[in-house]
Order: structure tokens, then C-alpha cells, then sequence
């Protein structure tokens, strides 16, 4: 009877121990569920916080580039360095965010506002670079049509100038005297023409200036020059000299006469003091700075 008892209560103790073994266990096992889920819990929260820092590094990096862009496509200065002092602040504040801890949520919500506020800064920019950008485009159109409006003036006026250049050169031509009938005739002594070099004592150059109601009249100073076959000019005194084309030149005989736009019969004459030889003689005529008129003639023995 008591072995039965003994028996009983070993059994009856060693049926709590098992239960309680298996209680522990069950909390063991609870236990560690739990903290494998928290760790499972965290390790997803610690990379949300990653993902969120990388994130707003790239948003901060956006709009880094951003300012970039814009501060070199602005022609304004002033404004130029408003962008690169805000770009140089976006630049420390990226530098932060990549430095700080992803678990910082305080500092992490503190940068969000920081970047949100850039962000209305940097809008508010853009509004005065479009209004400039527009500004610049109207200037630009202004100035192209000024321009265009230059050069059509330019060209009008340019071809006024060389139609009056050409209305200018008509009447000048038109006004210009023309020397017609030029004879060169060789006299004796006694004051008739001959043939015989040897027997030339004298050249009558005669001509008519032709009438020219727009020719200026008045007082007219008419040049002649005598050309020798050798072409050298026979003159008198190498000092008789007057302008033509810009340059000084010898004259052999000159006369004034006045002239009234009518036609006008012109003689001079030539005494002959130099040795001549047979050939082609040239008579030159001119007056008011023009060439009025050219002939040649032939000289025998």
C-alpha cells in the first residue's frame, strides 16, 4: 500500500515537471517568434529609412542640376549669383543628408521642409527667368525688326545715292562743253597754209565749242596741247602748267573767252621756234577740267 503511494506521487511529480517543461517551451518558442518578427519589423524600417534618405539626396541633387542649368542660361548677372548662392545651400544640404544617419527621422522630416522650401524658391526663379527670357525675346524681336528696318533704309538710301550719282554724272555730261570742227593748219610768213614742214611758220588751231544751253556759261578758260609724232608736247615754258585729273600738266597754248552757251568759234595760234619732223600730230582741247575734244594730223616733208 504505501510502494502504490510512492509510486503515484513520483509519477504525478514527474507529470508537472513535463508540463512545466513544456509551458517554458511554448514561451520560449513565443519568445523568439516575437523578437524574430521585431527583427524582421526593423530591418524593413531601417531600409524604408534608407530608401527615404536616398531619396531625398536625389531630390536634392535634382535640384542642384536645376540651378545649374538655369545660371548659366540667364544672361543677367544679378540674377546669376541669386542662383549660385541657392545652389551652393542645396549643395551643404545634400552633403548633410548624405552624412546623416537614416534612423534620424527628426533631422530626415527637418531637411524634407528645407528641400520643400528651396523648391518654392527655386519656382519663384523660374517665373523671373521666364519673365526675362520673354522680355529678352521681345528686345531681340524689336531688335531685329530695327535692324531690318536699318537696312532697308540703308539700301533705299543707298540706291537714292547712286541714282542721284548717276542723275549727278547725266548732268555733268550733259553740261559738259564739246569741242567740234578742230583743224590744225600750218602758215607761211606771209600767212597762208602750206604743205612743207620747212616752210611752217605758224599753226592756226581753230574749233567751235558746241551749243549747250546746260552748260554753265560765263568766263571759260580753254587749254590746248600740241602733241609731236615723239609724243612730247611743244610748249613755251615748262611752268605753263593746269590741272587735269589730279594732276598738273603742260599746256601749249590757252585762251579765256566767254561763253553763253551758244556755239562759239575758237582760233589760236602757234609760233613755230622748234625743229619738226614729218608724222602724226596730235591737238588736245580742253576746258573745265574735261577733255573736249581730240584730233590728229598728218605732217609731210
Amino acid at each position: 500500500m504505501n510502494t502504490f503511494g510512492k509510486e503515484n506521487k513520483g509519477i504525478n511529480h514527474l507529470s508537472s515537471l513535463i508540463a512545466v517543461v513544456i509551458v517554458l517551451a511554448g514561451i520560449l518558442a513565443g519568445a523568439a517568434y516575437y523578437i524574430y518578427h521585431q527583427r524582421q519589423q526593423m530591418s524593413r524600417l531601417v531600409a524604408s529609412f534608407d530608401l527615404e534618405k536616398e531619396t531625398l539626396a536625389d531630390d536634392f541633387n535634382e535640384l542642384s542640376l536645376q540651378y545649374e542649368g538655369y545660371k548659366f542660361s540667364v544672361g543677367n548677372d544679378s540674377l546669376a549669383a541669386l542662383l549660385q548662392t541657392e545652389q551652393n545651400k542645396v549643395q551643404r544640404l545634400l552633403e548633410e543628408v548624405r552624412s546623416v544617419k537614416a534612423t534620424n527621422a527628426k533631422r530626415i522630416g527637418e531637411l524634407k521642409k528645407e528641400l520643400e522650401t528651396l523648391r518654392k524658391i527655386m519656382r519663384n526663379y523660374v517665373i523671373r527667368i521666364d519673365s526675362l527670357n520673354l522680355a529678352n525675346e521681345q528686345l531681340t524681336r524689336e531688335k531685329n525688326r530695327a535692324v531690318q528696318q536699318y537696312r532697308q533704309a540703308s539700301s533705299t538710301a543707298e540706291q537714292l545715292t547712286k541714282e542721284l550719282e548717276k542723275q549727278t554724272e547725266r548732268v555733268t555730261l550733259a553740261s559738259r562743253l564739246d569741242a567740234t570742227d578742230i583743224r590744225l593748219i600750218a602758215l607761211n610768213t606771209r600767212g597762208r597754209e602750206v604743205k612743207r614742214i620747212k616752210q611752217m611758220e605758224q599753226f592756226m588751231v581753230s574749233f567751235r565749242i558746241s551749243r549747250n544751253i546746260t552748260a554753265p556759261v560765263g568766263e571759260k578758260t580753254l587749254y590746248v596741247r600740241l602733241q609731236k609724232p615723239d609724243d612730247d608736247i611743244l610748249v613755251k615754258n615748262r611752268s605753263h602748267l593746269f590741272l587735269f585729273e589730279g594732276k598738273e600738266i603742260n599746256y601749249s597754248m590757252k585762251k579765256i573767252v566767254e561763253y553763253d552757251g551758244e556755239e562759239l568759234l575758237v582760233t589760236m595760234y602757234w609760233d613755230i621756234e622748234e625743229f619738226l619732223s614729218p608724222g602724226s600730230y596730235g591737238v588736245d582741247i580742253f576746258a573745265d577740267g574735261n577733255l573736249i575734244g581730240r584730233q590728229r594730223f598728218l605732217l609731210g616733208q
